[in-house]
């Protein structure tokens, strides 16, 4: 080989190297792009069980309340009556205990109950954080796939 050969040699080189990290580049970008839509797809499906899960419990406490509210008119009812008629006020003492009962539920169904929760939780969040760990700590990708390959009976391509 020559020298000019040589050097087209190393040129051309050159300029495929330069080509090549160009196109590393744009696909590193084109990665985390694509990381990124994915992460928040992922937090946007995550919100929207969540929400959802939400909406089925105030539908639960408000389901409850109507039969609980039902029944308790007639426990009442029937209460009051028999203590007037039989003279008896011992017979109103059930009365307070399902009065609380009831008032919860509705707090729950239609009131404010979740606000409060949701400061109390906020404030919990914020200076309690110690009461938040996880025991054995945070899940890791590795203690994720030790559970996995304990449970599964398929082995990964990396494992083969």
């Amino acid at each position: 080989m020559t020298a000019a050969g040589d050097q087209e040699q190393a040129i051309m080189g050159f300029l495929m190297s330069k080509s090549m990290d160009a196109n590393f580049k744009k696909q590193q970008e084109f990665m985390l792009h694509n990381g990124r839509l994915q992460m928040e797809r992922q937090i946007l499906m995550q919100n929207q069980m969540r929400e959802r899960q939400m909406a089925m419990q105030i539908a639960w406490s408000r389901e409850f309340l109507k039969y609980f509210g039902t029944f308790f008119t007639v426990a009442a009812v029937g209460l009051t009556v028999g203590a007037v008629r039989r003279r008896r006020p011992a017979l109103f003492a059930p009365i307070v205990p399902l009065g609380f009962i009831m008032a919860y539920q509705m707090d729950s169904a239609y009131g404010t109950l979740i606000y409060r929760m949701r400061g109390e939780a906020e404030g919990i969040m914020a200076s309690e954080r110690d009461r938040l760990a996880l025991p054995q700590g945070t899940p890791t990708f590795d203690s994720i796939e030790k559970a996995r390959r304990a449970q599964s009976s398929l082995t990964s391509l990396l494992e083969r």
